[in-house]
């Protein structure tokens, strides 16, 4: 991005989360948030209200399923059929959108599953920023603001005057998500608490919720379906509508808590969070929580444009993880029990293949106590499902994406000084979750020194086997470091060798990092620029470089430091004729051994240079800047295997 480099400068002056007395932002920096950004083109954003890091998502949903929806909003649509309080942010995963709420005048307009219940928009008639999303319904003149705390989401409605309504669905499911049962109780006038349970990304999802209204409602009605799987009763699907005379620009304040324990759990978090109707005060405070979380990092430039990109991006940072605790510490865990904290916050909605490259390194230093309590969520986690978590949220995990990358996020903490998490049960929890023998590939990767890729994977779909080797070698690596400070030399050796695993999967004869199978065969007519089952969401020229870890190493690959500096060429396996005479210089003995190779295998031009360019990455894999006989004898095997005839000698 051009304002990095010219007329924006990025100064790491003030980092607020590390200072005893944080200080009021002076910059209004929510007004330079545009929460539009990224909901158009599958950028899968939304442009809800929530805290940094909240729990809630208080965000407007259009009513339709499809990958453009997955976080429930898409830009060109034109339609709302509620306001519901769970969304992920930027994922390819549709799941969530829990407690969803909908005003309407009566008659409404109801259209057939999927949209429902529903109303037309206009961008004209809408606004968004840190913390705050405005919407007018069109269909029935009510104007929609939404903000959020913490565990909150604080929803006012203001009406005509009309005979009106607010629906509450708790069946309608979306994407990948499915309801399998729910429930709703009218504690008195204003109060209702229930729950949704459902299955999705998010297996056996638990959402409790406790709403307080600011007026009375005059009648509810209750339409309740059973919910059936291979033909017998699951559960209950419910939808509720509350009706309401409202007058001419009466506003009516819809206060909602959430809780994955219990719908006790949800009652505290609203009577802390949340205790009286006044919806400018939480906006407010939702402002400043914003302001206080962006203004960590000040920016200088003159271009409105360049602020907007880049505090949003900032703010998109911090929209998950998310707190998943109680106000009391207590949370749901992997292990289907209730747990509670000890002075720490548990987070969840963890998408470390995602994250752990940039966006934990950034929280090591604008959210040290935050790593802390999401490092201290992850030991947690092991404790209560035996292996880090890979891809959890809502007590769940997901077994999506690869690696074990909550590692890194782990090493990159202790060896910062950051937190008063054990580092002894933080090192237990990383050598155990890389030595599941049965999992994802790591028993092969372990015995062969990469996950071939012919390995059945029953925890995913997708292969991605040469993706798992790289990565797997770089959380090895970071488990070495860890254990190399700690003084466990035995450990720390173990996984420096396996940090070396990348090695393996690196073939001479393309100078690219290419799959294997079980049999040490790299896979037929690899080309690295298509997309493949065993490369996860990526190619290989671009895998090539994840090897981040060792960057000495992978610059010999390549030939080493000198000719890596030298050449526009990067790979052997690309070098033009004048850099093959430049850096594959034959000694005597190999100059008669490529002769001889000529005449018995009648090799073209063609050949002859590819065969010096594998014998030169040999010759680079030994560290040898020379390229001797042997090197030129084990390129000729390559060459003469691959075609089913012997070597030359």
């Amino acid at each position: 991005m051009k304002v990095l480099f010219h007329s924006l400068f990025i100064l790491l002056f003030v980092f607020t989360a590390c200072t005893s007395t944080p200080k009021q932002a002076t910059i209004d920096y929510t007004q330079y948030v545009n929460p539009f950004i990224g909901t158009d083109f599958t950028g899968n954003t939304y442009p809800g209200a929530q805290v940094p890091f909240g729990m809630v998502q208080l965000s407007p949903d259009n009513g339709l399923p499809g990958w453009d929806r997955i976080s429930g909003y898409f830009y060109p649509d034109s339609t709302i059929a509620g306001f519901s309080h769970t969304h992920l942010s930027g994922t390819g995963a549709g799941d969530l959108y829990d407690i969803s709420f909908m005003p309407v005048t009566l008659p409404y307009k109801e259209a057939e599953a999927p949209l429902g219940i529903y109303s037309k928009f206009s961008h004209q008639d809408e606004n968004a920023t840190a913390g705050y999303y405005q919407v007018l319904l069109k269909d029935y003149g009510i104007n929609v603001e939404l903000t959020a705390t913490e565990r909150c989401g604080i929803q006012r409605y203001t009406f005509p005057e009309a005979k009106a309504a607010i629906f509450l669905n708790l069946k309608k499911a979306m994407n990948w998500d499915f309801t399998n049962d729910s429930h709703i109780e009218v504690i008195d006038s204003v109060t209702i608490q229930g729950y949704r349970f459902s299955d999705g990304w998010a297996r056996d999802q638990h959402v409790y919720f406790r709403t307080r209204f600011s007026k009375p409602f005059t009648a509810v009605q209750m339409d309740t379906t059973a919910i059936l799987k291979d033909g017998k009763r699951m559960g209950t699907a419910t939808i509720a509508r509350f009706d309401f005379d409202t007058q001419k620009g009466e506003q009516i304040l819809v206060n909602t808590a959430l809780s994955g324990v219990s719908m006790e759990g949800a009652a505290q978090n609203l009577a802390a969070e949340v205790p009286e109707d006044n919806f400018d005060k939480y906006r407010e405070a939702a402002r400043d929580n914003w302001n206080r979380q962006l203004s960590k990092i000040a920016v200088k430039g003159d271009h409105k444009d360049d602020w907007v990109n880049f505090y949003t991006a900032l703010y998109h940072t911090m929209l998950a993880p998310t707190i998943y605790s109680d106000v009391d510490g207590s949370y749901y865990g992997p292990d289907k029990k209730i747990h509670r904290t000890d002075g720490w916050v548990n987070y969840s909605t963890f998408s470390l293949w995602d994250t752990y490259r940039a966006a934990h390194p950034l929280f090591t230093y604008t959210e040290p106590e935050r790593t802390n309590d999401m490092v201290q969520s992850f030991l947690a986690f092991y404790e209560q499902n035996g292996r880090l978590p890979v891809w959890n949220f809502y007590g769940s995990e997901t077994d999506m994406m690869i690696g074990y990358h909550a590692v890194p996020v782990i090493v990159d903490a202790y060896l910062k000084g950051i937190g008063n998490f054990d580092p002894k049960k933080a090192l237990e929890a990383c050598v155990a979750t890389a030595n599941l023998d049965n999992y994802r590939g790591i028993g092969a990767y372990k015995e062969l020194g990469y996950v071939p890729f012919n390995e059945k994977d029953s925890y995913n779909a997708e292969n991605w086997s040469l993706s798992k080797t790289l990565e797997y070698a770089y959380d090895d690596y970071c488990i070495a470091r860890m254990a190399e400070k700690l003084g466990k030399k035995e450990i720390a050796d173990e996984f420096y060798k396996r940090s070396q695993n990348y090695r393996n999967v690196y073939n001479p004869a393309t100078s690219f990092m290419q799959p294997r199978d079980d049999k040490g065969e790299f896979q037929k007519d690899f080309k690295a620029d298509a997309y493949t089952p065993h490369i996860c969401e990526s190619n290989g020229w671009q895998y090539f470089w994840s090897v981040q870890h060792d960057i000495d190493g992978l610059i010999g690959l390549t030939g080493g430091k000198e000719r890596f500096a030298q050449s526009t060429t990067l790979f052997n396996g690309r070098m033009n004729k004048n850099e093959v005479e430049i850096y594959c210089k034959l000694d005597e003995e190999g100059q008669q051994l490529m002769k001889e190779a000529f005449s018995v295998f009648q090799l073209t031009g063609r050949s002859y240079f590819k065969i010096l360019k594998v014998a030169r990455t040999i010759a680079d894999l030994e560290g040898s800047y020379d390229i001797k006989s042997r090197h030129v004898e084990e390129a000729l095997y390559f060459r003469q295997k691959g075609e089913g005839r012997v070597k030359v000698r």
